[in-house]
C-alpha cells in the first residue's frame, strides 16, 4: 500500500464545490469538517479490494481552507474508487464520533459501488465512492415544465414496477426496465412518475449479509447525491448514473415528468448504537440534531436519528443536492418525506418561516420544479394546510410548496365507508380544499390529492380488509397503521360472494372517480388502476417480493378497471372544468351565466349542510375562457340506501350524456367518448347505495 502526500505546487487549490470533481489531469477532493485534526484519502483499484492501493494525507497547512479540506491528486480519472478517513475527538457523550480507523463515504459522492465488506479487524468497510464525470448527451432534453393544474402523478417503485417475472422486460427491476414500460405509462395517461427513494441506501447490512427484513422502500439514505446502484442493470462502477439519466430522458420524450421522493430527514447511520459510515465520522454535531449534551440522537423521523436540516452547513448540502439532481439529472420535482422535520430548528423545535423551507421555495434554480411536502413527521407535527406558514402575496405561484393532502385521503375514505357527518368535509375535498389553502393565497393545485400511497393499504385492499395483516413482516403484526378507515363489507379478504365483490369493485370506482374528478392534483399509486393487492399488508417496507411488485397479469385480469381509470385520466387531461387554477366561488364568472359550482340535494333542492345527507348533486360550469371545456354534473350517493335523484331545473336546458356510472357492469360503467345515455326525460333517476354518476354536457 503506497502512502503519499500531493505537493501543494501540484494542486489547483479549488475549495468548492464539495465532493470529487474531475479536472484536466486529475481529481480535486473537497470535504467539510471543522473538528477533524487529520484527513486522509483512501484510493482503491477494484471494487472487491479490502485494502486501499494508496493513502493520501491532507496537509493542514496547505490543504485546509477554513473548515474545508481540499486536495488535488494528479493522474486520477473518472471511475476512481475511494473512501475518506478523518481523525478527531472521540467523545460520544458530547456528540463527537471521530474514529481514524473508520472508512467513510463522502457525503457528496455521486455514486457508490459494491457492498459492505466484513473484516476480522472489526473496521466497517462501506460501499466505495466512485468519481463521476457529469457529462452526458441529453440530446436537447429539458425539463417539461408542465403546469401543476395539468399534472397527474403516478407513485411507483423503480424495482417493483418491473421485477415480477410476468413483466416481460429484458431488464427487470431496473431503470432500463422502466424505459421498457413507458408505453404502458403513456397509455394510462399520467403526466408524472413520483419515484420512491432512489438515493443510495444499504442493500446488505454492515456485516455484508442480506438482512432478514430488508429496506425495500429505500427510506434509509446513505448518499444523497448518488442514484441507487441496486436499480442498475450493469455492474461497472457508476453505470447507475448513465442508466438513470437514460430513463429520465426517455420519460421526458414520452411527455412524462420525473419527481423524486427525497429523504432528508434521517440517514442509515441510526442512533448512538448505529455504525459510523459518513456524517457521524466527519462532523456529527453539525449533521444531526442531538440531545442530552450530544450523547443521544433526536428521533423526529422514527428511524433513529434526525438530520439537522436548518444548520447552515446542512442546509447548504441539501441545496447543493437538489440543484445537482435538477441540473445533472433533469429532475422535474421533489416530494420531501416527513417534511415537517425541515421546519424544526437545531434544537428540534418547530418554527415559523424555517430558513430551509423558505429557501427551497425561493431558490432560482428550483423555480421550474415541483416542490411537494409530506407535511408531517413521526413526532406529532402535522402541518397539512400550513406547511411553511408563508403569506405569498404576489410571488410566482410555481414556487409554492404543494402538499400531500392527508385530509383528502381520510375524508374521502370516511365518506365512502359511510361514516356519518362527512358530507361537508367530502365536498370541500372535492372542491380543492379551500379551507386548507385559500387563506394563505395558495391555489387548488397546492393540494396533492391521494386516497392511497405506498404507505398503507392498496386501493383493492382498502375495500377488502378491515384490519392490517402484516404477519409476513416478522414483527408480530405490531407494525403499520391500525386506523386505516377501511372496510371488508362482510368478509375479511378474498371471497366468492358476488354481492360483496360487486360492491368492492364499485367502491374502487367511486374512489378513483373522486380522486380524478376533484380539484387539485391527483396522485395514483402504481397498480391501483388494476387492483394490485398486498394481501392486507399495509406496511410492506421489507417485502421485496410478489407482495410489493406490480403483477402484470392484472392488466388483463382487471382490464375493465384499467379501462375505467384510463377514461377518467384522459377526461381530466382534456377538461379544465375539473382542474381549475383558482378556487371555485359559487358565483358566475360572467353576468347571466351559471355559478362555477352549484350544490343540490338529491331532490334537486338546496343542500341542507346541517343535515349532512350523503346524497348530493354537484354542477360544475365550464370555464368561459376555454371553448372546449364542458359542464360537468356529478351525482353521488354515499348512503347505504337506494336513492331517487331529481336533476335541478338549471340542468334542464343542457344536453347531457352519461360519462361514468360506477354501479353499472362494464363496459357500461364508462363511456370514454361521452356517448352514454341521456338522463331520463323526467329528470328522475335512481342511484344504488355507494355509487356515482357523472354526466358531461354535449358540445354546444
Amino acid at each position: 500500500m503506497l502512502m503519499r502526500h500531493v505537493h501543494p505546487k501540484l494542486q489547483f487549490n479549488h475549495t468548492l464545490p464539495y465532493g470529487a470533481i474531475v479536472h484536466e489531469g486529475g481529481i480535486q477532493f473537497v470535504i467539510f469538517s471543522r473538528s477533524a485534526t487529520e484527513m486522509r484519502l483512501l484510493l482503491y483499484d477494484r471494487v472487491e479490494d479490502t485494502e486501499p492501493s494508496e493513502v493520501i494525507h491532507f496537509e493542514r497547512k496547505t490543504d485546509r481552507w477554513g473548515d474545508i479540506w481540499s486536495i488535488f491528486v494528479n493522474g486520477l480519472n473518472k471511475g476512481q474508487l475511494y473512501h475518506i478517513q478523518a481523525d478527531g475527538p472521540h467523545d460520544p457523550e458530547n456528540g463527537q464520533w471521530f474514529d481514524g480507523d473508520c472508512r467513510l463515504i463522502d457525503p457528496y459522492t455521486k455514486a457508490l459501488a459494491g457492498e459492505f465488506q466484513p473484516h476480522t479487524d472489526g473496521i466497517i468497510r462501506p460501499p466505495k465512492c466512485v468519481v463521476i464525470d457529469d457529462a452526458f448527451d441529453w440530446e436537447g432534453d429539458r425539463h417539461l415544465r408542465l403546469d401543476y393544474s395539468e399534472t397527474i402523478i403516478y407513485e411507483m417503485h423503480v424495482r417493483g414496477f418491473t421485477m415480477n417475472a410476468n413483466s416481460g422486460v429484458k431488464h427487470p427491476g431496473t431503470y432500463l426496465g422502466v424505459i421498457e414500460k413507458i408505453p404502458y405509462l403513456k397509455s394510462l395517461g399520467i403526466t408524472a412518475v413520483e419515484l420512491m427513494p432512489i438515493h443510495e441506501f444499504p442493500i446488505r447490512d454492515i456485516l455484508g449479509q442480506i438482512p432478514e427484513r430488508g429496506n425495500y422502500w429505500g427510506y434509509d439514505s446513505m448518499a444523497f447525491f448518488s442514484p441507487h446502484r441496486g436499480y442498475a442493470s450493469g455492474s461497472e462502477p457508476g453505470c447507475q448514473v448513465t442508466e438513470f439519466k437514460e430513463m429520465v430522458k426517455a420519460l421526458h420524450q414520452a411527455g412524462i415528468e420525473v419527481i423524486l421522493d427525497v429523504v432528508f430527514n434521517h440517514t442509515c447511520e441510526g442512533n448512538e448504537r448505529g455504525p459510523v459510515l459518513s456524517f457521524k465520522g466527519l462532523e456529527n454535531r453539525v449533521y444531526y440534531i442531538l440531545e442530552n449534551s450530544g450523547s443521544r440522537y433526536a428521533n423526529y423521523s422514527g428511524c433513529g436519528n434526525t438530520v439537522n436540516g436548518n444548520h447552515p452547513i446542512v442546509r447548504e448540502m441539501i441545496f447543493h443536492c437538489l440543484r445537482h439532481w435538477v441540473h445533472n439529472y433533469h429532475i422535474d420535482g421533489f416530494r420531501f418525506d416527513l417534511a415537517s422535520i425541515l421546519s424544526r430548528d437545531r434544537s428540534g423545535a418547530l418554527i415559523s418561516n424555517p430558513p430551509l423551507v423558505e429557501a427551497i421555495a425561493e431558490d432560482p434554480l428550483l423555480a421550474d420544479t415541483k416542490i411537494i411536502a409530506e407535511a408531517w413527521d413521526a413526532a406529532g407535527a402535522y402541518q397539512v394546510g400550513s406547511f411553511g406558514d408563508f403569506r405569498w402575496g404576489d410571488l410566482r405561484q410555481e414556487r409554492h410548496w404543494a402538499e400531500w393532502n392527508g385530509r383528502f385521503r381520510d375524508d374521502v375514505r370516511r365518506f365512502w365507508r359511510g361514516d356519518p357527518g362527512t358530507l361537508g368535509a367530502f365536498t370541500t375535498r372535492l372542491s380543492g380544499s379551500s379551507d386548507l389553502y385559500e387563506g394563505t393565497g395558495r391555489p387548488p393545485y397546492c393540494s396533492i390529492n391521494f386516497v392511497t400511497s405506498h404507505d398503507g393499504f392498496t386501493l383493492n385492499d382498502m375495500v377488502t380488509y378491515r384490519e392490517k395483516h402484516n404477519e409476513e413482516n416478522g414483527e408480530g403484526n405490531r407494525d403499520g397503521e391500525n386506523n386505516n378507515l377501511s372496510e371488508n363489507y362482510g368478509v375479511e379478504g378474498i371471497t366468492r360472494r358476488p354481492i360483496i365483490n360487486e360492491l368492492r369493485s364499485r367502491q374502487i370506482r367511486n374512489m378513483l372517480a373522486t380522486l380524478i374528478l376533484s380539484q387539485g392534483v391527483p396522485m395514483l399509486v402504481s397498480g391501483d388502476e388494476v387492483r394490485r393487492t398486498q394481501n392486507g399488508n399495509n406496511n410492506a417496507y421489507c417485502q421485496d417480493n410478489e407482495i410489493s411488485w406490480f403483477n402484470w397479469d392484472l392488466v388483463e385480469e382487471n382490464a375493465d378497471m384499467l379501462r375505467f381509470a384510463k377514461a377518467l385520466i384522459h377526461f381530466r387531461r382534456e377538461q379544465p372544468t375539473v382542474r381549475r387554477k383558482e378556487f371555485m366561488t359559487g358565483k358566475p364568472e360572467r353576468e347571466g351565466e351559471l355559478p362555477d359550482v352549484s350544490w343540490y340535494s338529491a331532490l334537486g333542492t338546496a343542500v341542507d349542510w346541517g343535515e349532512g345527507d350523503p346524497a348530493f348533486i354537484a354542477l360544475l360550469s365550464a370555464p368561459t375562457a376555454d371553448a372546449h371545456a364542458r359542464d360537468v354534473m356529478l351525482l353521488a350517493n354515499g348512503s347505504a340506501d337506494r336513492r331517487e335523484f331529481i336533476l335541478p331545473p338549471v340542468a334542464k336546458g343542457t344536453s347531457w350524456r352519461l360519462f361514468i356510472d360506477t354501479c353499472a357492469a362494464p363496459p357500461k360503467d364508462v363511456y370514454p367518448k361521452f356517448d352514454g345515455p341521456k338522463p331520463p326525460r323526467s329528470r328522475r333517476l335512481v342511484l344504488p347505495y355507494r355509487s356515482v354518476c357523472c354526466y358531461v354536457a354535449a358540445p354546444s
